[in-house]
């Protein structure tokens, strides 16, 4: 992809859909080796896409899904043979699922929904392979950690999917950068640049905007359910940049607000400044509409040091220029190829008894991370990490309308 171009991640699905992987990413386990009895919950696009993959993988069957509508759990039944008796709707729907004989769950439900069923998960015995974000709120955030702590404590695998860090430029490039390769850090910049992606939605929530189910289904322009466009979209960059500074932030400023996008009640933009040891900060912008023809797009991260600067794009290239020099490159497939190794990783895990679950902890820090950027544009005040931490404000949803 060329770096000048505009960049939604969404729109990876169309770009890398027809990516050819070598049989050693897709499927390593023998044919005659038992096969994980994998959960779906929340079966939209992208949790039937990464099912997908799952299946693919060849050591996992499909087995169960649930989601809160009954047509999306049946294109996911009908799509992956799995049979009504273990097709379950409503918002219960996943409690059925945890109790019919799975012994994995993959949680591509709207993110206020990961800690509950993330903790309910591993209360049933089962193994969690949750999607980002982790959650919506300081509360779900530390819920999320001591899920993944008791995890570890009962024997179960339990991975956050991060595409960018199973990328192997991303990884070898930051792991130079905490080598020393940029020499002492100066101050960087991550931005994530991009369109709307719930047109679709847009549309049928202007049409009913007061209907429960229809609000449900554009979940991502709703801050309670998403967790606003910083926690539920830009976490990608801002993941980067957590990764890269290894310690959290001491603080954040910032500000944002809804001028372009009409519908809902998510910021369509954020411009914020972190504030790291050592004098370091760390600038961060988000759009979420039409930056009419614009450049550069997309998820993007610059570091610069007394000896060199770290430059990466999602699906474009990852740099180091100076002292240092580090080719790096490419990886315009990250999308999707990121999620294949998570989930081959994620296999190994449980067939080798591998539960460390060493991507909870950063996960945790690159959520906390985010909301303290949106908290601090909320409250257009300073905001401290350790105010962050102490905030037990839990968001909460109205139900109202929906079937249980």
């Amino acid at each position: 992809m060329q770096s000048s171009l505009p960049l939604n991640r969404r729109s990876f699905l169309a770009a890398t859909g027809s990516a050819a992987l070598s049989f050693s990413v897709l499927g390593a386990e023998s044919p005659n080796a038992p096969k994980i009895k994998l959960g779906l919950i929340g079966c939209g696009g992208r949790g039937q896409w990464i099912t997908n993959l799952f299946q693919q993988h060849g050591g996992y069957q499909i087995y169960a899904c649930a989601d809160y509508f009954q047509d999306r759990v049946d294109s996911c039944g009908e799509k992956f043979s799995i049979p009504p008796a273990r097709r379950f709707p409503r918002l219960n729907g996943y409690q059925h699922l945890l109790a019919c004989g799975v012994e994995a769950v993959a949680i591509v439900s709207p993110p206020y929904f990961h800690p509950m069923q993330a903790a309910a998960a591993v209360d049933a015995g089962l193994h969690v392979y949750l999607a980002k974000p982790i959650a919506v709120d300081v509360p779900g955030c530390k819920s999320v950690e001591e899920s993944g702590q008791r995890a570890t404590h009962k024997k179960l695998g339990f991975l956050v999917d991060f595409q960018t860090r199973a990328d192997a430029f991303y990884r070898e490039a930051v792991k130079r950068v905490h080598q020393g390769a940029l020499g002492e850090l100066a101050f960087g910049e991550a931005t994530y640049h991009a369109g709307i992606p719930w047109g679709g939605h847009m549309k049928a929530l202007q049409a009913e905007p007061h209907n429960p189910e229809v609000k449900l289904r554009a979940w991502g322009m709703s801050r309670v359910l998403s967790g606003d466009i910083i926690t539920e979209q830009n976490i990608h960059t801002l993941d980067v940049m957590s990764w890269i500074m290894e310690t959290p932030p001491l603080s954040a400023t910032g500000t944002g607000g809804r001028k372009v996008r009409p519908l809902g009640d998510c910021y369509d933009h954020f411009a914020c400044l972190y504030q790291y040891p050592n004098q370091v900060g760390m600038t961060f912008s988000s759009r979420q509409f039409d930056g009419h023809g614009s450049v550069p797009d997309g998820i993007r991260n610059r570091v610069f040091g007394a000896e060199g600067t770290l430059e990466t794009q999602y699906g474009g290239l990852v740099i180091i220029r100076g002292q240092n020099f580090y080719r790096g490159g490419k990886s315009p497939g990250i999308y999707k190829d990121g999620a294949v190794a998570n989930i081959a990783t994620f296999h190994k895990n449980i067939t080798h008894g591998n539960v460390s679950n060493e991507t909870v902890a950063p996960s945790v820090q690159s959520n906390l991370t985010s909301i303290l950027g949106r908290t601090a544009a909320y409250r257009q005040t300073r905001v401290t990490w350790q105010e962050l931490l102490a905030d037990t404000q839990r968001f909460e949803y109205d139900f109202e309308g929906l079937k249980a």
